[in-house]
């Protein structure tokens, strides 16, 4: 099934699914024993909290969004959508579970459909968008173009999704637990060095950056960059020191200079040329 419905919102795909190929709505009779999770899951995090707002509500009021699912065998079902709803459904003790039926064959559309739902929803923290992206991308060789048509985004939005998987890991953990938002982790990857991003990110954390301050720092950074004299590489004679200071420049992002005599003894001049461009190299060494 390569159309478009899935961009068009849930209550279209479960219309048109229940309307093309036969699904149909099944109201708190089907086990709990007999739906197994969806192994195509965007979402990996479920918020305590929030959890036990939604376990709450459904002893109040009863599961008022059927879970979806599809039958793949006798009397076995596996969920679609609807983790969530499950997992409370299953702390409170239900048996059964309100659902819809779907006749959904292939991977790639319950890849599809789990993301919609999530997405739309909210559901999901930046990363897990991503990562549900990436598998659409790698595992089943959609383009960018494809995966925005199905989920009803525009192509830079996916593409600026992706590109949170480039983060190094600390930040990306971060970003999952929400310590950081996706508006700063997009402005941390304006820096090129993994080294240069946990800098910045350390900096947010310890100084409470705005995703806009953050920015600024960004922007500073490459001004400063453009004003920094070009570092000559002059031999000094002697190769590996000439090799260190090239690995201390691409390093720290400046001029270095090291002097040695022939005993042993010398000094690094490492240069700097501006306030911020002082607290830069500061926090890369006391960092390392």
């Amino acid at each position: 099934m390569a159309d478009k419905r899935l961009g068009k919102g849930l209550e279209a795909l479960i219309s048109s699914y229940s309307t093309d190929d036969g699904g149909r709505y099944v109201d708190g009779a089907i086990s709990i024993n007999h739906i197994i999770p969806n192994s195509n899951q965007p979402r990996h995090e479920f918020n305590t909290e929030k959890m036990e707002e939604l376990i709450a509500s459904i002893k109040s009021a009863g599961i008022l969004q059927p879970l979806t699912v599809r039958e793949i065998d006798d009397d076995k079902f596996e969920l679609i959508s609807g983790e969530r709803r499950l997992r409370a459904a299953k702390q409170i003790g239900l048996k059964t579970v309100p659902v819809y039926v779907l006749s959904v064959d292939a991977d790639v559309e319950m890849m599809e459909y789990a993301l919609v739902e999530n997405v739309q929803r909210v559901d999901l923290n930046p990363l897990e968008e991503a990562e549900g992206y990436a598998i659409l991308s790698g595992k089943y060789d959609l383009s960018q173009e494809e995966i925005a048509n199905r989920v009803g985004k525009s192509r830079p939005s996916i593409s600026n999704s992706l590109r949170l998987l480039k983060l190094p890991p600390e930040i990306k953990s971060s970003l999952r637990s929400g310590k950081i938002s996706a508006g700063h982790a997009r402005a941390i990857l304006g820096l090129r060095k993994s080294l240069q991003m946990i800098t910045l990110y350390q900096r947010i954390i310890r100084e409470k950056l705005s995703v806009r301050q953050t920015e600024d720092q960004v922007k500073k950074y490459f001004d400063t960059s453009q004003k920094r004299v070009k570092v000559k590489m002059v031999s000094s004679g002697r190769p590996e020191i000439v090799q260190i200071e090239s690995e201390l420049i691409s390093r720290l992002g400046t001029k270095v200079v090291i002097k040695k005599n022939n005993i042993g003894k010398g000094k690094i001049q490492i240069d700097f040329y501006s306030e911020d461009d002082l607290q830069r190299l500061v926090e890369i060494l006391t960092n390392s």
